[in-house]
C-alpha cells in the first residue's frame, strides 16, 4: 500500500488526514481557512505542504503538485439542511461540497472521499447533491458508493456516525469494498479517560469509569459563531450526566485529588471533559498537539473525522486502488 499519495481539503484539525497516513497514504497538499487548524497542523507535521487557503478560492493550476494524486479526500463542515443548495442564499457548507465535486475535474485523482453527515448518504433531503455528484462523477469516469459508518466500529470510544461518498475510478469499482468494523466490542468513556482522570490524584477516579461504561455520544464542534464549547444538544447533555460528567461545557484540568464527584446533586458535582480528553475520544493519540484556547481546541477536535476511521477508509481505499479487494482493511 505505500507510494500512494493524497490531496485533503477542509483539513482542520487533521484527523481525517492523521488516519490516512496511518494507512500508508502521503499528503502531497493539506489546505484549510482556519488559522488556528494550519497551526495545528504545521505544528503536528511540520514537513506537510500545508496552504492557509479557502477551498472556493484554491486554484489547482496554481499548484501542480495536487495532480495526479491517488486520492482527493474532503472532511467538509456539516451541511445544515440541502433546502437550500443550488439556491442564490445558498449556505457556504453545500458550495463547499459542489466545490469539491468540481476540483476532480481539475486534479483527477484516483479515487474520491468526501465525509460529512449521516444523511448525505441516504436521506431524501440530500437526493439533488447525491444526483449532482453522481452526474459530474459518472461523466469523469468514476464509480460512486454511498454509505454510513460508525466510529465506534473502528475502536473510536463514541457513537459518530459519518456519511461518505466514495468514488473510484471505474476500472477499480469491483475491488472497494465499504471498511468492516475492527472491534467486536466497543471502547467505552471509562476505558478511554480513567488514566487521564486519575492523573493528579483524583480517588474517585476508578468509580467514576466504572459508571461511564458505554461509548460517548457524537461530540459536536459547533460555529464559531456560538458562544462556549458544550458537548452536544439536550440528548447529549442527559447520556453524558448518566456517566456523571457535566456536559454543559468543557473542563480546564481534569479533577484533582479534592474534587468531590456527587452527580445526584446536579451537574456542579459532576466532572468535566478537558478538550484533551475529548481528543481521546476523538481517537487522536496523545502526541497530537491542538492550537488554541481551550473552546478553539475544543472546536477543531470536535470537528474532526476520528483518525481510526480514516485509517480504515484509507485501508480501503487503497485495496481497490491496488486491485485486490482480500487486502485486509482491519486493524
Amino acid at each position: 500500500m505505500s507510494g500512494l499519495t493524497f490531496v485533503d481539503v477542509c483539513s482542520g484539525g487533521g484527523g481525517l488526514a492523521l488516519g490516512l497516513e496511518q494507512s500508508g497514504f502521503e499528503p502531497r497538499l493539506l489546505l484549510d481557512d482556519d488559522e488556528l487548524a494550519i497551526t495545528t497542523l504545521r505544528t503536528n507535521r511540520p514537513r506537510w505542504n500545508v496552504l492557509h487557503t479557502d477551498l472556493l478560492d484554491f486554484d489547482p493550476a496554481e499548484h501542480p503538485v495536487s495532480h495526479d494524486v491517488d486520492l482527493l479526500s474532503a472532511g467538509l463542515p456539516r451541511v445544515k439542511s440541502s433546502a437550500t443548495v443550488g439556491r442564490a442564499d445558498s449556505q457556504v457548507e453545500e458550495r463547499l461540497l459542489e466545490a469539491t465535486i468540481y476540483l476532480v475535474h481539475a486534479i483527477r485523482p484516483r479515487a474520491v472521499l468526501i465525509e460529512n453527515v449521516p444523511g448525505l448518504a441516504h436521506s431524501s433531503r440530500y437526493q439533488q447533491f447525491r444526483d449532482f455528484a453522481r452526474t459530474e462523477l459518472t461523466h469523469l469516469g468514476y464509480a460512486c458508493s454511498w454509505f454510513v459508518v460508525n466510529a465506534v466500529d473502528f475502536g473510536v470510544p463514541q457513537n459518530r456516525r459519518q456519511g461518505l461518498l466514495m468514488a473510484v475510478e471505474r476500472q477499480h469499482a469491483e475491488s472497494f469494498r465499504v471498511p468492516a468494523p475492527t472491534v467486536q466490542q466497543p471502547t467505552t468513556v471509562g476505558d478511554a479517560l480513567g488514566p487521564s482522570m486519575a492523573s493528579r490524584g483524583w480517588q474517585d477516579a476508578v468509580r467514576w469509569a466504572a459508571q461511564a461504561d458505554q461509548p460517548a455520544p457524537t461530540l459536536v464542534g459547533g460555529s464559531k459563531n456560538r458562544g462556549g464549547a458544550d458537548l452536544g444538544p439536550t440528548g447529549a447533555k442527559r447520556k453524558w450526566a448518566t456517566m456523571g460528567v457535566n456536559g454543559h461545557t468543557v473542563g480546564d484540568e481534569v479533577p484533582d485529588a479534592d474534587f468531590v464527584w456527587a452527580p445526584e446533586r446536579g451537574k456542579d458535582n459532576m466532572v468535566k471533559i478537558t478538550p484533551e480528553q475529548a481528543a481521546l475520544l476523538q481517537g487522536f493519540p496523545d502526541s497530537w498537539e491542538i492550537a488554541g484556547r481551550k473552546t478553539a481546541r475544543y472546536r477543531q477536535i470536535g470537528h474532526a473525522t476520528p483518525p481510526p476511521v480514516g485509517k480504515a477508509l484509507g485501508r480501503a481505499v487503497a485495496a481497490a486502488l491496488n486491485g485486490d479487494p482480500a487486502i485486509s482493511v482491519a486493524g
